[in-house]
């Protein structure tokens, strides 16, 4: 009778928190069928439990970091009046979610993590006052070491060096007593999210963001976490295909505010964000960045809908690179709407997958994206880890969000939205370059024996919960 109520209890609080239907629908079935190991599945991998102290401390940090954003109107004004068919996009980044679109900014886009790291280490060594990493995955290794020695030098000249990683993205990598070593030596350090099986949601909330900022003038993100196979000095799945854009001027602000405000919540500290906002010095170039976040508490999904915006918008080509496709119906749709309205829609998957069921999972996409004039392409020399959009030569978006359920909902993530830089050429020819060396996939190809139809049904079923 206990286990029923409980049962009933995570139902309606699925019903109540509904955020994606076909997940939610998935996680009811499963209680219903499975009481007792429906519901210890859902709190270990889909439960929002934003009642625990942290998440509530979260939610509050994200809040209160709301006034940091603070949009020049004469930007939007002067986007509006420049580009009005785009004025829908530029609203909902800027009012609807708070995150500015700067004009006094720059950015440089590194096709690989080998092309970009010599060049994140240069910018750690000119730092004067402050550095800020935080990364989903840190390993020990030659990229890390590079970057360790820098800022154990860094502290040894006083400047504020803080460490942000997610204890689930280095579970494997880093002993739990990593962080207190980091501090031992002057860096402050946060682990985001220490695990506990006993309190549930240990895939769920994870810190998946990739961020660099120094003196508030110099950011860095991407795809790219600090391991050595992110630079191809370890192979792992073949050739690791990444990507790293550097951002200069005032968008780097973005960045700032959002690194403060996780290291607010889980430190519990109470940063003065006024203290790391540093005068630009970087003057309009030739376009517009804004760097955005994703949350799992704020019932907007950012990433997707940005990801959407883009289909919807393009008019020529959208080009596309992502480690996982595991998208829901609304997401394969716009896909497909894209190329029946005449839009080269070309997506780039991994050729040698890191999750063989997850592979197998992308592959049964496949069938429907093709009969809809989307192209597919697999990346034969190893594993695609970028997340790009880029559409007709003047607007792309870099970040971390891939196209599956945990990066889209229940993850903490940030992207780069660039739009008007002649720089956007960059991360298209990057795209075409990564085709080149594809092979695109033929609907003939495509397996569909009675078994494999029956095994790929079944696992797709539990997509959501991977």
């Amino acid at each position: 009778m206990v286990l029923r109520l409980l049962s009933m209890i995570v139902v309606i609080n699925i019903i109540n928190n509904s955020r994606h239907l076909s997940a939610d629908m998935l996680w009811i079935l499963l209680i219903i069928l499975f009481p007792i190991p429906g519901t210890a599945l859902f709190l270990l991998l889909g439960a929002n439990l934003i009642t625990s102290k942290t998440f509530r401390e979260l939610i509050k940090s994200t809040a209160d970091s709301k006034k940091y954003y603070v949009q020049d109107e004469t930007v939007l004004e002067e986007l509006e009046e420049m580009v009005p068919q785009m004025k829908g996009d530029f609203h909902y980044l800027s009012k609807t979610e708070g995150y500015p679109i700067y004009r006094n900014s720059d950015f440089d886009y590194y096709p690989l993590g080998d092309i970009g790291y010599p060049v994140m280490l240069e910018e750690m060594k000119k730092a004067k006052k402050f550095i800020f990493l935080e990364y989903f995955t840190i390993e020990k290794g030659n990229l890390w070491e590079g970057m360790h020695t820098i800022l154990k030098e860094k502290v040894s000249q006083g400047l504020d060096v803080r460490v942000m990683y997610d204890d689930m993205g280095t579970i494997h990598s880093l002993p739990t007593s990593y962080a207190n070593m980091l501090e031992s030596e002057g860096i402050k350090c946060v682990r985001y999210n220490k695990i506990n099986p006993f309190l549930g949601a240990v895939m769920n909330h994870r810190d998946h963001r990739k961020i660099m900022v120094i003196d508030g003038t110099v950011a860095f993100s991407g795809g790219m976490n600090l391991a050595d196979e992110y630079i191809n000095q370890k192979m792992v799945f073949g050739h690791w295909k990444d990507n790293v854009i550097r951002v200069k001027g005032e968008a780097v602000w973005s960045y700032t505010v959002l690194f403060l405000t996780n290291w607010n919540a889980i430190r519990k500290t109470d940063d003065d964000y006024t203290v790391f906002k540093l005068d630009s010095v970087t003057q309009h170039l030739d376009g517009y960045i804004s760097p955005y976040g994703e949350t799992p508490f704020d019932g907007e999904n950012t990433g997707q809908n940005v990801y959407m915006n883009i289909l919807n918008r393009a008019n020529e080509y959208v080009y596309i690179c992502t480690p996982y496709l595991i998208i829901d119906t609304e997401l394969e749709n716009a896909l497909i709407l894209a190329a029946k309205r005449g839009v080269d829609v070309r997506i780039i998957t991994p050729g040698i997958p890191d999750k063989k069921i997850v592979w197998n999972i992308t592959r049964s996409f496949y069938r429907n994206l093709i009969d809809g004039g989307v192209k597919i392409y697999e990346y034969t020399p190893g594993f695609i880890h970028g997340k790009v959009f880029v559409s007709d030569d003047i607007v792309a978006t870099v970040g971390t969000i891939n196209l599956d359920y945990r990066s889209l909902y229940l993850h903490f993530e940030n992207g780069t939205y660039l739009y008007g830089s002649k720089k956007v050429l960059d991360v298209r020819d990057d795209m075409l370059d990564t085709i080149s060396k594809s092979h695109q996939v033929q609907k003939g190809e495509i397996k569909d024996g009675l078994l494999r139809r029956l095994f790929i049904g079944v696992v797709k079923l539990f997509a959501p919960l991977l």
